[in-house]
């Protein structure tokens, strides 16, 4: 039914705008009014043309009292009274919304005062029929097309409202998400631009929160080159018309916050590229994803309640280079497959610490698209992979690791990423995450693109990274792969396809610069915690502090330890010669020695060395399985008394014959007590075992892994015999005397100079034990020294020394 009392009814309507505005709307309103007014016209031409009246009807419907706006031709306006403007929003802005390239969305949709009251601007493709509802106010505006709904209502100021959307003869009523304002702040932007923002994830990528009273989900992305970004996902039936985000500044960063949705949902970014073409994008700061092969980025709010407050606590109370340190390396999907995390924070936290090792290496969680890359080409830096569950089921892996006392350490991928379309490369249409130049953007190795070292939004990405992992899932360190292919322009490049930096050399500068950044970074926020390189060349200062230059000039990379490549290579080398040969291959195993001070080492015998054809560890072993076996146990533990910490994949722990597969990983069946050689993979697993106690209860092989004085040669000279005998000594002295005899022989009465201040040695370890599968040649009593020398000491003693053995003794 008609009203016939419009004056009251405009009353009405103006009195509840009143009721609901507040002061921060009429001020954002009367500034965004003036804007919207001068954008209305342009000329006075323009702005007479776009002069309007507004004929008003209103019928009582069951859902209460309806507004209908209609638009009519202008009309003159009678002088001296303000002359409303049409609310439709104009061609130019109409061109730009319905292409995707609209910097400023919120500037055009929404609820903006202007001559003659407040237009309101909605833009729902598909929509049936859009109102405004405030209140009792329920107004329905003009559907001007293509989506677009306006209508200018007589209000003094602009309202608390909502909108009621019709789609297919069904309303639903929502929050306008143009009516917000900015979710980040001028310190945020600030140091985003400055490339210095250090919890990066806490301002960019998808976050659950609370604006203005109302709960939704604020998205933001990094993007200057794009013309326009629209979000999409499920919320919007993957149509992000109706969803543009805004630029803010010239941060490059767009912002939406979109209220009604919350953790679960599933979304990406439409981008518009400078061509004008369009392409949709995972979110870079997504802290969870869809599983692989899928590739929806994912709102995700965390409810984990951390339990590891003691762990945290004392993980820094002894420097690392200082403490006990050995290493079970674990690719988490093939471990036990089938696992997730949460049930493999049942098994795995268990079995390490059953093995006495003091930390486990994750090969890299981060979400990669291709399960045979084991991770190593991430696409989603901040999300680990779905593949085992969500970031609070990882979460949870790593608190009950803690709790068992087993520090976390995660394979980290700064150097390179892969080209799928929906993720980094080329992500806003031109190269932005990977270097301009092609030469310096493509890695010849990987097919992968390397990330732009030198520019500052790039290095923020990737040092915010590596701080995200390390406060968020309380990472114990970061072992950074592939650093050689970082710090050199020419790394695996024929001559010709690299340009030397601006002093001539091959040095990458930025990459220089990016891991001394870094590394500073995570020691300065995280105490506690170590980074660990995989370099696998000679660089000078790889472990040295950033502030400490060396020879070369160049400040130390900062790194706290670094995987010792060189002792890997040639002692693998020495051992898989024939015994009968090893005596011209001897200098492969002292040869360490000469520099095994001039880093923080780590010995590693990872992934890389069991698989692509080079065998597992016991089968690059000369010999019958009894030799294979036993010179697999004799290496182990001369790797364990080496200088430097030690890192061992899964599977070698038991001596898999196979070469991993992530397929199926290790080879459990070979503990299986109905297998007929369970004994001789069991008694291998013993021994790391009891490696593993032993070491830890012993500073000697660990308290002075990085000071010279921590060593001594007894015999390195021993080439015919194969013989390698040597003293760790803790920080008060107290040694451990071990020898290796890499011979398939028995030396019975082998003479060693020893300290002449030792009273008594006895043997706490010797590989050649029964219960590990040897044949149990030991030294079971109490030797003694005697007055005669050898070696240079005033002192000897007589041992037998097993085949193909290495024994451990301390003083008695």
């Amino acid at each position: 039914m008609t009203s016939k009392k419009p004056a009251a009814r405009n009353k009405t309507a103006n009195k509840t705008a009143n009721k609901t505005a507040n002061k921060t709307a009429n001020k954002t309103a009367n500034k965004a009014g003036n804007k919207a007014g001068n954008e209305s016209g342009r000329t006075e031409a323009e702005k007479r043309t776009r002069e309007s009246s507004q004929t008003r009807e209103s019928s009582q419907t069951p859902e209460g009292r309806r507004t209908r706006v209609a638009q009519v031709p202008a009309q003159p306006a009678p002088p001296g009274l303000e002359v409303a403007v049409s609310p439709a929003v104009d061609a130019a802005d109409r061109e730009r919304l319905l292409h995707g390239t609209h910097h400023d969305p919120h500037s055009v949709l929404g609820a903006h005062p202007v001559p003659g009251g407040v237009a309101f601007r909605a833009f729902r493709p598909h929509a049936e029929a859009v109102s405004v509802v405030s209140g009792d106010l329920r107004a329905e505006l003009h559907d001007d097309g293509d989506g677009f709904f306006s209508g200018l209502l007589p209000l003094a100021a602009v309202p608390a409202y909502r909108l009621l959307v019709t789609y297919d003869g069904t309303d639903h009523e929502t929050e306008d998400a143009y009516r917000f304002l900015p979710t980040l702040g001028e310190l945020d932007l600030h140091l985003i631009g400055e490339g210095r923002h250090e919890q990066l994830w806490r301002a960019l990528g998808a976050h659950v929160t609370t604006r203005q009273g109302v709960t939704g989900t604020r998205f933001a992305v990094w993007a200057p080159n794009a013309r326009g970004v629209r979000v999409t996902g499920g919320f919007n039936f993957w149509d992000g018309a109706g969803s543009p985000m805004r630029s803010l500044g010239s941060t490059g960063v767009w912002e939406l916050f979109v209220p009604g949705i919350g953790e679960g949902e599933l979304y990406k970014f439409e981008i518009t590229r400078p061509d004008g073409s369009h392409t949709l994008r995972a979110d870079p700061l997504a802290r969870r994803t869809e599983v692989p092969p899928a590739t929806s980025s994912v709102v995700h709010a965390s409810h984990h309640e951390w339990g590891d407050a003691e762990w945290l606590a004392g993980r820094g109370s002894t420097p690392v280079h200082a403490a006990p340190f050995s290493v079970y390396e674990v690719h988490l999907p093939s471990w036990r497959p089938g696992l997730t995390y949460r049930t493999l924070a049942e098994q795995l936290p268990a079995y390490v610490s059953e093995m006495g090792f003091t930390h486990v290496e994750l090969m890299p969680v981060a979400e990669h698209p291709f399960g045979g890359s084991w991770g190593y080409q991430v696409t989603g830096f901040y999300a680990p992979t779905a593949r085992l569950g969500t970031p609070d089921d990882f979460k949870y892996l790593v608190d009950r690791l803690h709790q068992a006392g087993i520090g976390v350490l995660m394979d980290w991928v700064p150097a390179h990423f892969p080209r799928d379309e929906w993720a980094l490369a080329e992500f806003d249409g031109r190269p932005l995450y990977e270097h301009q130049d092609p030469l310096r953007a493509a890695h010849p190795d990987w097919g992968t693109l390397e990330f732009d070292f030198g520019r500052r939004e790039v290095r923020n990405f990737l040092v915010a990274n590596a701080v995200y992992w390390c406060e968020e899932f309380h990472i114990d360190g970061l072992r950074v792969d592939a650093v050689a292919s970082m710090l050199y322009l020419d790394y695996s490049r024929e001559p010709g396809g690299w340009t030397p930096n601006e002093h001539g050399g091959r040095e990458n500068l930025d990459a220089v610069a990016f891991l001394q950044e870094m590394n500073a970074t995570v020691y300065r926020r995280c105490p506690g915690v170590v980074t660990i390189a995989e370099e696998s060349t000679a660089w000078d200062g790889v472990t040295r502090p950033t502030h400490h230059k060396g020879p070369s000039g160049f400040g130390g990379l900062g790194f706290g330890l670094k995987w010792n490549m060189g002792w890997m290579h040639d002692s693998l080398q020495y051992m898989s010669h024939d015994p009968v040969h090893r005596r011209y291959h001897h200098g492969e195993m002292t040869f360490s020695m000469v520099y095994a001070y001039s880093e923080n080492y780590v010995l590693p015998v990872s992934h890389d060395e069991v698989v692509h054809g080079k065998r597992s560890l016991v089968s690059k072993m000369p010999g019958d399985w009894w030799q294979q076996r036993a010179n697999h146990r004799a290496y182990l533990a001369w790797m364990w008394a080496h200088p430097g910490k030690q890192l061992l994949f899964m599977g070698q722990e038991f001596a898999q014959g196979a070469e991993w597969s992530e397929a199926h990983g290790p080879d459990w069946w070979l503990l299986d007590p109905s297998y007929g050689a369970e004994a001789d993979h069991r008694g291998v697993r013993d021994l790391v075992r009891d490696m593993n106690v032993r070491y830890r209860a012993t500073p000697a092989l660990w308290q002075r892994d990085t000071d010279p004085s921590g060593f001594q040669w007894i015999t390195g000279d021993a080439a015919d015999d194969n013989v390698f005998a040597f003293l760790r000594l803790d920080a008060d002295g107290t040694p451990l005397l071990a020898v290796s005899h890499l011979a398939p022989v028995v030396r019975h009465d082998y003479r060693l100079g020893v300290p002449d201040d030792v009273p008594a040695w006895l043997e706490v370890l010797n590989t050649d034990a029964g219960a590990y599968g040897g044949g149990d040649v030991t030294n079971p009593d109490a030797v003694k020294p005697e007055p005669q020398g050898a070696h240079g000491r005033p002192a000897s003693i007589r041992l037998t020394l097993p085949p193909l053995a290495t024994v451990w003794l301390r003083p008695a």
